[in-house]
């Protein structure tokens, strides 16, 4: 689970790094969170649907990989939505 933020939006990639494939992702850009922001609100919605995503692709359990950012605000809420819709970290 890579994620990255800008100043508008946040992106969540599961990447399988073996066969260097995206398996499922997420964002505040993609049409069921359309007008979600990149605020802490906006990243709680995009960490349940990335979860949802991901579930739906059958992967339960993920590696976190926040890119160097630090583990608060946006990230830690993003990362505190997806365990509580069932990621495993």
């Amino acid at each position: 689970m890579s994620v990255c933020l800008t100043g508008k939006h946040i992106y969540v990639q599961f990447i399988d790094d073996v066969k260097r494939v995206t398996l499922a992702a997420a964002s505040t850009v993609t049409p069921e969170l359309k007008g979600a922001k990149g605020t802490v609100e906006g990243a709680k919605k995009v960490g349940q649907l990335a979860a949802q995503n991901a579930k739906a692709k059958k992967i339960t359990e993920v590696v976190f990989d926040r890119g160097g950012l630090r583990y608060h605000g946006r990230v830690k809420a993003l990362a505190d939505a997806a365990r509580e819709a069932g990621l495993k970290f």
